[in-house]
């Protein structure tokens, strides 16, 4: 089975590995400051702090915003779960904007219809996440002002771009978003096994969100209610969580981020060749925006059902049959039993269903062969043909 994503993990990982396991440090030592300080340079970014995933890197982002019950969240339909869940940590409620039929991220123009109703209706959103879909960032420039004139706080999920730059910068570096939460999942484009990271340009949001990860806890006299008791002491000042991240993944995901700029440019080459080898397919392929240059998590197809004869779910099955590891990111999250419950339902959205309806994800990642991207395009011209 050619699967849709996979780690690619070498010897200089290995080693960098095997030297923490070999040192004094496990868990909470040096070599998370060093992953978190290279990250921060890479993107040009004032602060990089490390967590367990991106999951709990959404939720702290969205707590150092202040979001909470009463407030809103609101996002894409068309993302992983964790998105949207990070607002309901919260106790936040939560809503949805469409995509955009081209791109497949959220649509700014239907973001601004739908903050001018919402101004009217006194129901602004206090947090917009902004997921990267693919590895492509939204049309960030206009959330940014959207965000400026309506003041809310916008997070960029960035979690499929890493390495990804828009309007000439890297994504990470802050202009457009108060804080960008990266994904470091074995799929995604480096890997500590299991990881996340949230980062930021403002010293105030860095700070909470250091303490965030950690129980609450400070060692920070000037963070303190009363003087220090001496040099083992601590004080819990609000609710945290146990969100830390170890040496050991820190270790692989620093190993890692120096072959960033390897795995970013196969992944281009490989989308790039995809583009080329199906063109001819009665599939709609990925389109970039102008402003974007994607890190390519993702290679997604959509199926044009008008001029085939096989279901998508005949398409889908078909590949896997063959031994191709083809996925579908995402069923839209406000399908979802959880949130059809909280109101949501078929026909809210129907961009993003339309979407669901005809997306595969095809096999990508460094490691794929010219020759195993030949097998996969040699099936699916077999099924649409």
């Amino acid at each position: 089975m050619i699967p849709y994503g996979r780690q690619s993990v070498d010897q200089t990982d290995i080693d960098a590995v095997v030297e923490v396991l070999q040192s004094d440090w496990l868990t909470q030592g040096p070599t998370i400051e060093r992953f978190e300080r290279a990250m921060a340079e890479r993107c040009q970014a004032g602060f990089a702090v490390a967590v367990c995933n991106a999951t709990a890197a959404l939720h702290i982002a969205c707590l150092a915003a202040d979001l909470g019950p009463g407030d809103w969240l609101w996002t894409t339909p068309n993302t992983f779960l964790a998105s949207a869940n990070c607002g309901r940590y919260c106790g936040a409620g939560v809503d949805f904007v469409d995509i955009d039929p081209l791109t497949w991220n959220l649509d700014a123009e239907v973001l601004a219809s739908k903050l001018e109703q919402a101004e009217r209706d006194g129901k602004l959103p206090k947090v917009l996440v902004a997921v990267a879909f693919s590895g492509q960032s939204c049309d960030m420039r206009r959330i940014a002002e959207l965000a400026e004139r309506y003041a809310f706080t916008v997070i960029e999920d960035a979690s499929h771009a890493v390495g990804a730059s828009y309007a000439g910068r890297p994504v990470g570096c802050g202009e457009f978003a108060a804080m960008t939460v990266f994904s470091f999942h074995p799929v995604k484009i480096i890997t500590s096994a299991e990881g996340g990271m949230v980062l930021t340009n403002r010293p105030e949001l860095a700070e909470r969100l250091q303490r965030l990860r950690s129980h609450g806890m400070t060692r920070d006299p000037q963070q303190m209610s009363e003087p220090s008791h001496g040099p083992w002491y601590y004080q819990q000042v609000e609710l945290g969580f146990n969100y830390r991240i170890t040496d050991l993944q820190a270790a692989l995901g620093l190993s890692q981020l120096a072959r960033l700029d390897e795995f970013v440019a196969r992944r281009r080459e490989l989308a790039a060749r995809y583009s080329r080898l199906l063109a001819h397919l009665p599939l709609t392929l990925p389109v970039a925006q102008v402003q974007a240059e994607s890190a390519w998590h993702l290679y997604v197809v959509r199926l044009q059902t008008g001029r085939i004869n096989l279901s998508h779910r005949q398409v889908f099955e078909g590949l896997r049959a063959a031994g191709v590891g083809v996925n579908l990111h995402y069923i839209p999250v406000h399908l979802q039993p959880y949130y059809r419950d909280l109101g949501f339902a078929e026909g809210d959205f129907p961009q993003a269903e339309r979407y669901y309806t005809e997306a595969i994800s095809l096999p990508l990642f460094p490691l794929l062969s010219d020759e195993q991207q030949d097998t996969v395009v040699g099936h699916l011209q077999r099924l649409l043909q």
